[in-house]
């Protein structure tokens, strides 16, 4: 499959497809789900969707304009296009999974998850066609579920932040952590393209992006276990995985990895 532009340009169709799909969806859904979360009395929910639905939205269809660029470089057999390809693909997933979670919550269909689905397909073709080694791929997923992961980080405290004005200190960390996850998030995402790219600066990156998750993720996660809903919070697996990648990363044997890799 290594540098099969055909297959590559049927996936950068699907890839406008998606985006055209996401505008529809994304539009239909938005208004919905906000209804029935104010109607459950779940207005705190009903903001995170308002704010999180629209930059997912944007950065999606936004997405489906990369790959019209993908398709264009695949057509032309140019060597960058898996690479905008992958990048349009990663976008896509955050796109397609979130969504779902706080409509399933409100027993209302998922459709965002054909779009996940339909992304998950992209991402891997992209890698494929790019020729990317199954260990550098089984990395860049584990990092994938941070980036994903960390995201949701940063949506729960919108809603928290409109319940706890009764606790100043609580209110202040969740306005202090939202974007700290979503910039981890961000980071997360830039490390998987550094070391697709065959960048000496992915590492460091990864550590910033592990280190951001990390510092977000544990705090929120600890007092949300013990004081709030006193089990495991949702709100650790993000922080635990970078505490994996990031030892990951300080091992001598990724080291060598990603060195022959650079080089390949």
């Amino acid at each position: 499959m290594k540098n099969n532009t055909k297959l590559g340009a049927v996936l950068a169709v699907l890839g406008v497809l998606t985006g055209l799909v996401i505008l529809y969806l994304m539009a239909a859904q938005y208004n919905l789900v906000i209804d029935a979360k104010t109607a459950a009395g779940r207005t705190d929910e009903a903001t995170s969707v308002t704010i999180t639905y629209a930059v997912l939205g944007w950065i999606g269809i936004a997405a489906g304009a990369i790959w019209a660029a993908v398709l264009y470089g695949f057509v032309r057999k140019e060597k960058w296009a898996w690479f905008w390809g992958t990048v349009a693909a990663t976008i896509q997933l955050l796109v397609g999974f979130f969504p779902a979670v706080p409509a399933m919550d409100s027993n209302l269909p998922a459709p965002t998850l054909i779009v996940f689905v339909a992304a998950a397909v992209m991402w891997f073709g992209m890698l494929m066609i790019g020729g990317v080694k199954w260990k550098v791929i089984l990395l860049t997923f584990i990092a994938g579920l941070a980036y994903v992961l960390t995201f949701m980080d940063g949506v729960a405290p919108i809603s928290k932040y409109t319940t706890s004005h009764d606790n100043p200190f609580w209110n202040g960390m969740y306005v202090m952590l939202q974007q700290v996850s979503w910039w981890g998030a961000a980071a997360w995402a830039v490390f998987i393209f550094a070391v697709l790219k065959k960048k000496n600066w992915a590492i460091p990156v990864g550590i910033f992006a592990g280190a951001m998750s990390m510092m977000a993720g544990f705090p929120l996660g600890i007092n949300n276990a013990l004081y709030e809903v006193h089990r495991f919070s949702l709100f650790l697996p993000a922080p635990l995985i970078s505490l994996g990648l990031v030892i990951y990363l300080l091992l001598p044997g990724t080291h060598k990895l990603l060195r022959e890799w650079n080089a390949a």
